[in-house]
């Protein structure tokens, strides 16, 4: 099983992040060969502050090798570092019918928040097929929102090997339930496209007001809260807290006489401990520039190992060799 994965770094990662595709990408390193990426070309959709994208880059990296990435076990890198990516983008783009992308959900999705339309916003789903298709790819984890990328990629793949013969692996989605929706602030999806994150790493003081801030409903203490399953505090608190205590804040909102105060206040203090070996390690990580450069750098050479022998390939099988 070869597995591959990307996270954009287009602001600081949260715990949407880190429980729907960085735990889980942890997780998977110890399962099959694995292939992880800062997608940076990716980000250029949405960020255009050159000096913003050159810390995320870092700040992403860091944070991934900080909550428990071995680069030892898996091959992490850059993915501006790996040209290939771009080049076999194009190939794919010579096959790839507008109304597929027309159809692709998180284009719309984009324009309907406010983005700016772009080529690259739109043509998005052709990169992210030569990310996979690159590397052999045979399973992606993605949340559900994200398969239909997944199903993209595989039907590009079909087109290509359809017109020029048998080149490239048909991936495979691999979808995790559990974890596909984390909710933010005010109740919704946790995403930076939203603004309504809770940051993986940062100042206490900061992450203690923005727990403070999810949005409850406006029943008193003492109303019983029958629905409390529901709510994105106990939401929340069964992902950073030990079992028994989140089924206890759970059954004394549905008894009535528990203050949501008092749950945001439990919710922080879990996470902030959930999370302490996680900080430790990365101001450790943050005093070694050095240490991370070379770790991108290696990851990059490894990949682009795999990258060139896909991308030949595929330039031999449309005629370019």
């Amino acid at each position: 099983m070869r597995i591959l994965s990307g996270i954009q770094p287009s602001g600081a990662l949260h715990l949407g992040n880190y429980f729907g595709m960085m735990r889980p990408a942890v997780e998977l390193q110890e399962q099959g060969e694995a292939y992880y990426f800062i997608a940076d070309y990716h980000s250029m959709t949405s960020v255009f502050d050159a000096e913003q994208r050159r810390t995320s880059i870092r700040n992403a990296a860091l944070d991934f090798l900080a909550c428990g990435l071995d680069p030892e076990k898996c091959v992490f890198f850059r993915q501006s570092d790996v040209p290939e990516h771009i080049e076999l983008s194009w190939l794919l783009s010579t096959v790839t019918p507008l109304g597929l992308l027309e159809r692709c959900h998180s284009y719309k999705d984009k324009l309907a928040r406010g983005l700016s339309p772009n080529h690259g916003l739109f043509a998005y789903p052709v990169l992210m097929a030569a990310d996979i298709l690159i590397y052999d790819s045979t399973s992606v984890p993605v949340g559900k929102d994200q398969k239909q990328h997944v199903e993209v990629t595989r039907d590009i793949a079909i087109k290509f090997n359809a017109v020029y013969g048998e080149c490239f692996v048909i991936p495979q989605p691999m979808i995790r339930e559990e974890s596909s929706n984390i909710p933010g602030i005010d109740g919704q999806k946790m995403s930076k496209s939203y603004g309504n994150t809770i940051d993986i790493f940062g100042a206490e003081k900061k992450l203690r007001q923005r727990v403070m801030e999810l949005v409850m409903d406006s029943r008193s203490i003492d109303e019983p809260k029958p629905d409390a399953d529901r709510n994105s505090a106990v939401q929340l608190l069964r992902l950073v807290a030990a079992p028994k205590l989140a089924r206890e804040c759970e059954k004394r909102l549905r008894a009535g006489g528990y203050g949501y105060g008092t749950l945001k206040k439990t919710l922080f203090e879990q996470y902030w401990e959930y999370f302490r070996k996680m900080r430790e390690k990365r101001e450790e990580l943050s005093a070694q520039p050095d240490y991370l450069d070379e770790v991108l750098s290696q990851g990059a050479e490894k990949a682009r190992i795999v990258a060139r022998e896909v991308l030949g390939r595929a330039r031999q099988a449309c005629g370019l060799e």
